[in-house]
Order: C-alpha cells, then structure tokens, then sequence
C-alpha cells in the first residue's frame, strides 16, 4: 500500500510525501480547469492541466525509495 504524509494546502498547491515500496498513481483535486507544475523529489515533471472536476492525475515511482516528496505549484 501506500501511505501519504505531511500534506499542507496552500493558496498556489500542496506539497506532501508518499510513503510506499510500489510505483503509485495519485489523484488529487486542485482548482477546475488550471495548470500545475508537478515537481517529485524537486524535479520537474512537467506542467498539466486539471479537468473541469479539478482532478489532477500522475504516477510516482517509489521502487526502493521509502519516501518520495511531491509538490504541486499552481503555474
């Protein structure tokens, strides 16, 4: 399984760590129909849009790793 830990909520995203031994796909609900930049352990993934439900969508490879910080950065 896994876990997610620390999450804070700001006005521009949300940072947290997961916690896990398996790659993972999360979704989460940010603003409807906005641009985020992801950013997993500080680098960049790459900018993507919410839908109109404001689901936001991606993969984490956790493979050895046992804790992976992700931050999400409103563009």
């Amino acid at each position: 399984g896994t876990t997610v830990l620390d999450m804070k909520i700001g006005n521009n995203g949300m940072v947290f760590s997961v916690e896990g031994t398996d790659n993972t796909q999360i979704t989460v609900e940010m603003e409807p129909d906005t641009e985020y930049e992801v950013f997993i352990e500080q680098a960049s993934t790459g900018k993507m849009k919410t839908n109109l439900g404001g689901k936001l969508s991606f993969s984490v490879e956790l493979g050895n790793a046992a804790r992976v910080e992700v931050k999400i950065v409103k563009c």
